[in-house]
């Protein structure tokens, strides 16, 4: 396999990985907590006014430390992909995930490694993917591919940056932190899902918003981001959540346009405070993306 190939394929499942780290617990823990006081004032004025309840959510679900997830994730003709695991967010993203691609360009690029399937192993600093014995042994008979973040932050300029971040700092309270930013929330009624009774919130964000309100990003890295999110075509997306009455997320969807084509995410969250455990895959066995690349990155 050429250099070129391996930063193909390398840089395919460095964004799908990061995508489902985003899509599947999407967070930024950079928002202030609402604290105990405004969670009990939430639980007075849930009845009349979403934006208490979500203030209360919020902070419910950023104290619960981790939980189970079972995501989907679909963007226009590149991808689409199932994930499946636990993610722990107490002191920094930790955890791990199967990821499944099921259709679209990368899956047929990842059927050319030998596999569809990978494994997603998340540690504070860097995430790991395990890939095929073909992949193997095209790439110096190693399973293991090491994602640095601070290497991630030099791939794309501002998106890489902001993925940096992103990774660093997340947990599953996102899509409730975005309805918040927003001031676009409306509430939509009770429903059961999955067995479980729920409250259903809907409303609209601005992408380029979101990446102000909720990362540490620099002014020339989020200039950057914005100039990269005109360019693919992404302005709003609408998201939905269902929380149950611990004031829990159950169920997040969140859907978009791109120049690419329709995006997509939904995920489910159960057994929060799960324990997760992720351990960094043998030395012997993991290759540095850098390496494998043939040259650092460049912004």
């Amino acid at each position: 396999m050429t250099s070129t190939s391996v930063r193909r394929v390398g840089l395919s499942i460095a964004v799908v990985a990061a995508l489902t780290g985003v899509a599947a617990c999407t967070g930024s823990d950079s928002g202030q907590s609402s604290g105990d006081d405004d969670k009990a004032a939430g639980k007075d004025a849930a009845r009349v006014s979403p934006i208490a309840a979500l203030r209360s959510v919020e902070t419910t679900t950023d104290k619960a430390d981790s939980a189970k997830v079972e995501a989907t994730t679909t963007m226009g003709s590149m991808m689409s992909m199932e994930a499946d695991g636990a993610l722990g967010w107490a002191d920094g993203l930790t955890g791990n995930l199967t990821i499944t691609y099921t259709g679209g360009t990368m899956a047929d690029t990842m059927r050319q490694m030998g596999s569809t399937s990978m494994e997603a192993r998340y540690l504070p600093d860097a995430y790991y993917a395990k890939m095929s014995d073909q992949f193997a042994a095209q790439a110096g008979g190693k399973h293991w591919i090491k994602y640095a973040y601070d290497d991630l932050a030099d791939l794309a300029g501002g998106s890489g940056a902001y993925l940096k971040d992103q990774m660093q700092n997340t947990t599953p309270n996102q899509s409730v932190k975005l309805l918040l930013a927003s001031g676009d929330v409306r509430k939509v009624g009770d429903e059961t899902v999955r067995g479980v009774n729920t409250t259903h919130y809907s409303g609209t964000v601005d992408v380029a918003d979101l990446a102000v309100r909720n990362s540490s990003l620099s002014e020339g890295q989020l200039a950057d981001l914005k100039r990269q999110l005109e360019q693919a075509g992404i302005t709003t997306q609408t998201v939905d959540i269902w929380v149950d009455d611990d004031d829990l997320l159950v169920k997040k969807v969140e859907k978009g346009e791109m120049a690419s084509g329709s995006m997509s995410s939904t995920a489910y969250y159960s057994d929060y405070g799960v324990e997760v455990s992720a351990e960094e895959p043998p030395a012997a066995d993991t290759a540095d993306f850098k390496d494998l690349a043939g040259t650092q990155p460049s912004a």
